[in-house]
Formats: C-alpha cells, structure tokens, sequence
C-alpha cells in the first residue's frame, strides 16, 4: 500500500511567510499604478479598504481550519456547511484550476522580467523554472517553504527599499490635500471603491494556508495566526509602498505607469532600479512555488474522498509529499504558461476565487448554526459580512 500521510514539519513562521509569499507577489509591482488611476491621491484608502473587505473572509477561514484542519480545505468547508458532495467536488477542483492558472501566469510574468535582467529566451527560461520550482516541491514541504521564506524576506526587502526611498524623494505637487474633508459621496468615492476592487485582488492568497494544515503543527493554533498575521503584514506593506508612491511620483506619470515601483525608487535615489526587476524575478519564483505546492495539496485532499481521484491521494515514501499531484500540476503550468497569454490567464482567476469566497463564508453561517463550538470561534456577524463584502466583489468584478 502506498503511503497516503503527509509529514508534519511547518510551524508558525514558515507558514506566515509562505501567507506572506503567496499575497506579495509581483502583482504589486504593477498594481500600483493601476489602483491610482482610479483613486488618485487615495490610492492607499483603496488598498486599507481591500484590506478590510479581505478581513471578514480570513476570519471565516480561520475559524473553518480548526474545525477542518485537512488538505483541500475549502471543499471540504462547502461539503460540512451544504452537505452536497457534488459542490465541494466542483469548489476542489476550481481552486485546483484557478492555482494553476494563477501560477502559470505568473510563470509567463518573471520569464518576462527575466529577460530585463539576463537574455535567455523566455519559452526555455519558463521550462527551466517550472522544473526547478517542481522538483523543490517534490523533495519536500519543508524545503519548499523555506525556499518561499526565503523569496519572501527577498522580496519584502525589495519593498521596505522602495519605500525608504520614497519618503527621501521631494513629495509630489500633487499630494495636495483637500482643506475640508473629501465628498465621499460623489467621484472621489467611485475612485476609492473602483481602485478597491483593483487592489482586492492583491490580497488574494490568504486562503491557500488552509491547504497546508495536513503538514502544520498544532493546526488549531497556528492556522488562524498565520492567516490574520499574513493578512496584516501584507496590508501594512501595500499602504506603505502606495503612500510613498502617490507622494513620490506625479500622478499623472504614476496613473500611466508599468513600473511604478522603479518610479519611486528613482524619484528618490535615482538609476535605473535594475535590481526591482530581480527582485520582481524573486517575487514570480515564489508565486508559481506556493502556487503550485498549494494546488497538490488540494489534489491531494480531493483525492482522499473522490475515488476518480485516488491516485492522487499518494505521498512520497521518503519525502512525504503528494508527488504525483505535485508533478501533474507543475506539468500542467509550464504548458500553459508556454501556449496562453497573461491576460488569458489571469482573466478567471479572480472570478473563481472570488465565487469560492463567497461559497465559504456562507457555508460557516450554515455550519455555526448547526454546531457552534470551535477551537477558534468569530462572531456570526463575520461571515456574514465576508458574503456580503465578497459578493460585491465578485459582482463589482464582472462589471469592471
């Protein structure tokens, strides 16, 4: 028989980073820009606003991981709430799905920031990576988070570094405040709303901790801080980067910019800020690693109760990972990272997990309801609130 246990080996730490990892990726060093071409000057309310919509969410999946601390997390959080195997079967394969493409989009990304920094051709740079980055997930989960740790501490280096130079940058003319307080009621407040929805998407990956649990040390304790810690420590890291933007860069070059973060940077040091591109390299390693280490989980996890899927229900013999799954999804990104498009891919990405979120939070309402003790318990207000705020989302991003 095969041996079908993970190992647990993560701690607080390394699952903190790897929360860290999966939310700051190289989204952020684009997003900027974006964010204030709709909120202007408010781009970090924006950011601070995503911040709390995200909030209710993280809470409602810290509570679920102590009352489910098990792979493929968010199918079986919709299996316990709506009792329909059926639905947590299409939930499980959709955050499958929605990791790889995730991944693989970001695979495309860093092949393109690569080649800023060193000319190889970006199909063999692409499979080079994928390779790599599947053979660390395969040797083992240990290894693999903190191989992400480290990208991690690369990576929020590379921020705090932007974000030095942006306060020693002369501050923007632009950053002129209004005398009275703003009105929030008319376009300022559609600004900070739309640039919301933008920067929403920069907090995606908190859930994909869950998926972890089978490989956590006492699960009921370090799941739930490891998610609000992620999520706090990525918030502050967002509203510092976009505040030392807006002060740093005219907005209308910021509004208009690919590379805003090289802006500031420039704004206050001067160069070329070649080293962002390296560390926007580091920030795709890490995004397609704990993408792709997070996708086997579920894998994994499906595996356990869909007899379609047992195969994957496997963990290498000596290094105590799903290396089936792991070598079928990393198999998957590189294949089409090399035939699709970033914008193919990234485009359902956020509507899946979305949707999902608003799966979870209302399966915890129906949960609690039935059985209200957990070893981490949140008022019902918050999942409430997760629903509401994640549907407004998920509506807000099909009408964007």
């Amino acid at each position: 028989m095969p041996d079908t246990q993970l190992k647990r080996r993560i701690g607080p730490g390394l699952l903190t980073a790897y929360g860290v990892g999966v939310m700051v990726g190289a989204g952020i060093y684009v997003l900027v820009g974006a964010v204030a071409a709709q909120a202007g000057i408010f781009a970090p309310l924006a950011f601070l606003l995503a911040g709390l919509v995200a909030a209710p969410t993280a809470l409602s999946y810290a509570e679920f991981s102590t009352r489910l601390p098990r792979a493929a997390g968010e199918a079986l959080y919709v299996a316990q709430g709506f009792r329909i195997d059926a639905l947590a079967l299409i939930v499980g394969l959709a955050i499958v799905v929605a990791g790889g493409i995730s991944a693989a989009a970001v695979l495309r990304g860093g092949a393109g920031y690569l080649q800023l920094v060193i000319a190889i051709p970006p199909e063999w740079a692409m499979i080079g990576i994928g390779l790599l980055l599947i053979s660390v997930a395969i040797i083992g989960v240990l290894e693999s988070l903190a191989l992400a740790a480290l990208f991690t501490v690369i990576e929020v280096a590379g921020l705090a570094l932007v974000i030095w130079a942006g306060m020693k940058a002369p501050v923007s003319p632009d950053l002129v405040l209004p005398a009275m307080t703003p009105d929030l009621t008319g376009p300022i407040l559609t600004g900070i709303v739309s640039g919301a929805v933008l920067a929403f998407f920069a907090f995606i990956g908190f859930e994909d901790i869950v998926n972890m649990a089978e490989e956590v040390r006492d699960p009921a304790r370090t799941l739930p801080r490891a998610i609000l810690w992620s999520l706090a420590i990525t918030a502050l890291l967002y509203g510092g980067v976009t505040w030392v933007a807006v002060r740093a860069v005219p907005m209308d070059i910021l509004m208009t910019s690919e590379r805003p973060l090289a802006l500031v940077w420039q704004a206050g040091q001067g160069g070329e800020a070649r080293f962002l591109s390296a560390i926007a390299v580091v920030a795709a390693l890490n995004g397609v690693l704990a993408q792709i280490v997070m996708a086997a989980r579920v894998l994994y996890g499906l595996g356990e109760r869909h007899a379609a899927l047992a195969m994957f229900h496997r963990a290498h013999p000596r290094f105590g990972t799903p290396a089936v799954a792991t070598a079928l999804i990393g198999a998957a990104v590189i294949v089409t990272a090399l035939v699709l498009p970033v914008a193919t891919l990234a485009g359902a990405t956020s509507f899946v997990l979305l949707s999902v979120f608003v799966l979870v939070n209302l399966a915890l309402i129906l949960l609690k309801r039935r059985a209200p003790s957990a070893p981490f318990r949140v008022p019902m207000l918050v999942p409430v609130a997760g629903l509401v705020l994640s549907a407004m989302a998920l509506g807000a991003s099909i009408l964007h």
